[in-house]
């Protein structure tokens, strides 16, 4: 099993969402959140004042996934977010040892 953690645009949101409920995917979360890479934020004009934006609003997608969706899943995401501008994103794959279901007790693949 593996947690693919991704981080994009927020206007990509929708489209990544279905992109991996149409490979199978069940459930996801999400958070609002903000950060930079490359681009470095930029600055915006507000009532004639120039306002230096550092960290640029970002949308913050985990999935758990058995190993034999990882691949689709990467591309899934990776297809659906890119607009070919800097600040696409990123994707991240960590190791999930161990999953339980709280409610049935389930463990492993099942309590996906």
């Amino acid at each position: 099993m593996k947690l693919i953690t991704a981080v994009i645009k927020p206007f990509k949101l929708d489209e990544v969402r279905e992109a991996l409920s149409a490979i199978g995917v069940q459930g996801m979360t999400v958070a609002e959140v903000k950060g930079f890479g490359r681009q470095k934020g930029h600055t915006e004009l507000y009532r004639g004042a120039e306002y230096v934006i550092d960290f640029m609003p970002k949308m913050k997608i985990d999935v758990a996934v058995p190993d034999g969706l990882v691949e689709r899943a990467i591309e899934a995401i990776e297809t659906s977010a890119r607009t070919g501008k800097i600040g696409d994103g990123k994707v991240f794959v960590f190791d999930l040892q161990h999953v339980v279901r709280i409610r049935t007790g389930e463990t492993g693949d099942e309590a996906l």
